[in-house]
């Protein structure tokens, strides 16, 4: 019964996980106060993390945006062949760089509590969605995705990819899979200008 609860949870977490996720941004959003330098050094690291979003998608296509877990294949060529979750580690990063971003002039304690929250909220809604995805996929692909796992970590990417990697990458899926994804980011940048304009 209990396994059967965790699986609910899993399962609707990761069914609302961007509308959890919006709950720190929207809080950067109230609270920060950005400035150019911390503009500078953050906006780059947002950035950067949408590029390994995008490289990431590239190759997993518009499966990543349903309510349930969804692979018509086992992917493990590009970013996944470098680490499991390159969706959720480009998201940590572009995460951080907003986090930077908007809190270059709010006082220490505020800074770390908005940065340190963020992304330990972020942590927690992949902590619980990861085993939900990983079980899927383990079903699916049995003793493939086991081999894989063994190949490849799950959050710390290998410097160099493992070898023999199944999928290619398609970058017109990233235009159709990654619409809301670029809305949020352009919506988060514009509140960041217009914060920083005002500081």
């Amino acid at each position: 019964m209990d396994e059967r609860r965790n699986d609910d949870l899993q399962a609707l977490v990761f069914k609302n996980r961007g509308l959890l996720l919006t709950v720190p941004a929207a809080l950067l959003a109230a609270f920060g106060k950005p400035s150019a330098t911390s503009v500078g050094l953050g906006l780059p690291i947002a950035i950067a993390g949408e590029l390994v979003r995008c490289w990431a998608v590239g190759y997993s296509g518009v499966t990543t945006r349903g309510d349930e877990v969804e692979a018509p294949r086992l992917v493990t060529a590009g970013p996944y062949a470098h680490v499991r979750n390159p969706l959720y580690v480009g998201n940590f990063v572009t995460a951080l760089g907003f986090a930077l971003a908007f809190t270059g002039h709010n006082r220490l304690a505020t800074k770390l509590t908005l940065v340190g929250g963020s992304l330990a909220a972020m942590a927690a809604v992949y902590a619980t969605i990861v085993p939900h995805e990983e079980a899927f996929l383990r079903s699916q692909f049995g003793e493939a995705f086991e081999r894989y796992c063994e190949r490849v970590p799950p959050v710390i990417p290998l410097a160099q990819p493992a070898a023999d990697g199944e999928g290619s990458w398609d970058p017109k899926v990233i235009r159709d899979a990654e619409s809301r994804t670029f809305a949020t980011f352009g919506a988060m940048l514009a509140i960041l200008v217009l914060k920083s304009l005002r500081e």
